[in-house]
């Protein structure tokens, strides 16, 4: 079996599971205990902070303890440190080169990025760069960061004075889009072809994760996604978020990673944990543009993992073996 190492594994059962599905053995790492994805995987264990300067060692010694052919990263934190720490880790890393991860992770140097490359992203200033005539509404948003934290909606010059001296981190101003708001999950190999990219809706997000969508056969769409991966060299998976606007699709953002709605992809045919088995072992597959199923909805909701202190450590607990209280009629 091929064995894939995830990366702060956190609350990504979802993608562990999958990739088991799949066919590989999965290996989970986080430095929390009670982190639900170490769980359902094959192995897991607990590393240090991704800023200890043993974090690159401890992953490095469970490449070597399971073979591990692929480590995937589930959250933006770590991404430079395993780029920086390849040689040492010994395998490969599903990520793009640090020049591109470095760039998306600050948003706006990703939308100065996204301009240089051509692609269409919504107008984005910096707080002592602003025009005398501001296209109002605009965005307060964090330059770094996940989960829609600190973005914060002006209406009038003077809610933009009030929220750029209440915002605690490095912020730009960006023009709100009026268009429809869409997510492409794309997938590219290692040469930086694009290997799939399946658009979807965003009926509803929380935190800046969609929670409820549905996948969508939009030509234009599905392009866009290609264009966009291959344009920047994107490797892996990535989740491509943009607005129609007009007759145009603006860019506003790229997280270099599964995205919070991989279910739905997946469930669409995507095939991407087998796409990424195969990169692992040194395969070549082509690109499948437009293979996936359209009209497919997903809606999330709250589950859980139930442990229980085991002779080793924590162990989950089997609830199907405890009493079951009879009702008396």
């Amino acid at each position: 079996m091929t064995a894939v190492l995830f990366t702060c594994a956190g609350q990504r059962v979802d993608i562990v599971s999958a990739f088991g599905r799949a066919g590989a053995f999965t290996v989970a790492a986080d430095v929390d205990p009670l982190a639900p994805a170490l769980y359902h995987a094959d192995a897991r264990a607990l590393v240090p902070r991704i800023d200890d300067p043993g974090y690159i060692p401890a992953l490095a010694e469970l490449v070597r303890l399971h073979d591990v052919r692929l480590i995937v990263p589930l959250t933006d934190l770590d991404h430079l440190q395993l780029l920086r720490g390849r040689e040492r880790l010994g395998t490969r890393v599903l990520l793009a080169e640090e020049d591109v991860i470095e760039a998306v992770n600050d948003k706006y140097r990703a939308h100065e990025l996204f301009v240089a490359r051509g692609i269409p992203s919504p107008p984005t200033w910096l707080p002592d760069a602003l025009p005398d005539e501001l296209p109002y509404p605009v965005l307060v948003k964090a330059r770094e960061g996940f989960g829609s934290r600190h973005i914060y909606r002006a209406e009038t010059p003077e809610q933009l004075r009030f929220f750029l001296d209440y915002t605690t981190v490095p912020s730009m101003v960006q023009q709100v889009c009026a268009g429809e708001e869409f997510s492409i999950d794309v997938f590219c190999d290692f040469e930086g072809r694009c290997l799939n990219a399946i658009p979807r809706t965003m009926i509803e997000s929380k935190g800046g994760e969609s929670i409820k969508g549905m996948t969508i056969r939009d030509a234009g769409l599905i392009e866009h996604g290609r264009l966009v991966a291959e344009t920047l060299g994107l490797r892996g998976p990535a989740n491509i978020q943009c607005f129609r606007v007009g007759s145009e699709l603006q860019v506003t953002d790229i997280n270099p990673r599964f995205g919070g709605a991989f279910p739905l992809p997946t469930a669409a045919g995507s095939n991407y944990p087998e796409l990424a088995i195969a990169l692992a072992n040194g395969e070549r597959p082509e690109p499948r543009l437009g293979d996936f199923r359209e009209g497919i909805l997903m809606t999330r909701f709250f589950s859980h993992v139930v442990l229980e202190q085991g002779a080793d450590g924590l162990e989950p607990l089997d609830e199907r073996s405890r009493p079951v209280a009879v009702k008396k009629r």
